[in-house]
């Protein structure tokens, strides 16, 4: 169950625009997952104001927020839209919020907006982040490690634990971080055109043929197929046959 109020976590803009934003349902907090295997649901930027928008029937507004890392955007709707009345462009805010998205856009739905009259406090944000992601980099590296010398997470997570003082939300995170690294798609470009070239005697090769020798799952050979024509990179000089340009 989802606590009344979910850690906030120090953070780059770009540790939440560049990460996979995972959705859950019911209470249960959504969430980016940072390569390095954190998990943002609430976060907490410094940076400075670069645009601001207002909707003309004042129901939604926004400022894009700038940390020199990346930029984001940070929305208001409805009753909270006035939320940046009283802020400017070129205003060092700190802005504590949860993280959400739309049509592939990590954004922030501000909690907390306030400027901030010391420029030091910059500074020390960024110092408290680069401490925080060197303590996050050495524990990745040590789960990654040991994860292959057990077979049951929670002797893991009971070593991990022992070991270095990892807890057992930390190890779930980067135990998913890792799964989806694992689940990137692997580029069998490469091979389809081998045998494409291969099998080819100058009318080009049938599909058919091309995915028996191929030895692809038909959806994996299909998508391929699909990548290597709207790239340009092969065409069809006559249905169901494919050529190498």
């Amino acid at each position: 169950m989802e606590n009344l109020r979910q850690t906030t976590v120090k953070a780059r803009i770009s540790d939440v625009v560049n990460s996979k934003f995972i959705k859950k349902e019911g209470l249960e907090p959504s969430y980016v997952l940072t390569e390095l295997g954190q998990r943002i649901s609430r976060a907490n930027l410094v940076g400075t104001i670069v645009d601001k928008f207002m909707s003309e029937d004042g129901n939604y507004s926004s400022i894009t927020l700038d940390d020199d890392s990346d930029s984001i955007r940070i929305k208001a709707f409805k009753e909270d839209s006035n939320i940046f009345a009283n802020f400017e462009i070129g205003d060092l805010i700190v802005v504590i919020g949860k993280v959400r998205e739309y049509a592939d856009e990590n954004y922030i739905i501000p909690e907390i907006v306030k400027k901030i009259a010391n420029p030091n406090y910059e500074s020390l944000h960024r110092l408290e982040v680069l401490k925080q992601l060197a303590k996050q980099k050495k524990d990745f590296e040590n789960i990654k490690k040991d994860k292959d010398k057990f077979s049951n997470l929670q002797e893991l997570k009971a070593y991990v634990k022992k070991e270095y003082g990892i807890d057992e939300d930390e190890v779930d995170a980067v135990i998913e971080s890792l799964s989806a690294e694992g689940e990137t798609k692997d580029d069998y470009k490469p091979l389809l055109l081998e045998t494409l070239e291969k099998l080819d005697k100058g009318e080009g090769v049938d599909f058919k043929k091309l995915l028996e020798e191929s030895k692809l799952p038909e959806n994996v050979f299909e998508e391929v197929v699909n990548e290597l024509l709207s790239e340009g990179i092969c065409y069809e000089p006559s249905p169901g046959v494919m050529k190498k340009v």
